[in-house]
């Protein structure tokens, strides 16, 4: 099992910054990927942003490419998400998940752990 905990939503003003955490716990040497995703109300839950663990590779939505940037820290099993130039579409709870292995890593079924969700809004 690997356990999910994720923290830095809130409230910002459009054009603003945030900065998202997500620690994962147990065992961790299964991490083949980590991944961002976001459900707004009404709205299935899609894909942000990834990074393989080994390597470092990422991957981000069309939608956010050039605002967001993923990083990771293995030594603390955490990966971060820093979020510029946000807009009030971006409103929305944010997930962490992991994967240990992913063939598609935009798609949400490919991810065996999820966390608890962090809520992210915007306001214009």
């Amino acid at each position: 099992q690997v356990q999910l905990v994720e923290s830095g939503g809130g409230l910002v003003q459009a054009g603003g910054s945030l900065r998202l955490s997500c620690a994962a716990s147990g065992r961790t040497f299964r991490i083949y990927v980590m991944g961002w995703f976001r459900q707004a109300p009404g709205k299935e839950r899609e894909f942000v942003s990834s990074i393989k663990w080994s390597g470092g590779s990422t991957y981000y939505a069309d939608s956010v490419k050039g605002r967001f940037t993923i990083s990771r820290d293995n030594a603390k099993n955490t990966v971060y998400l820093q979020m510029n130039s946000l807009k009030p579409e971006d409103t929305a709870v944010y997930y962490c998940a992991v994967g240990t292995f992913v063939t598609v890593v935009s798609a949400p079924s490919g991810y065996n752990y999820w966390g608890q969700g962090t809520q992210v809004t915007v306001s214009s």
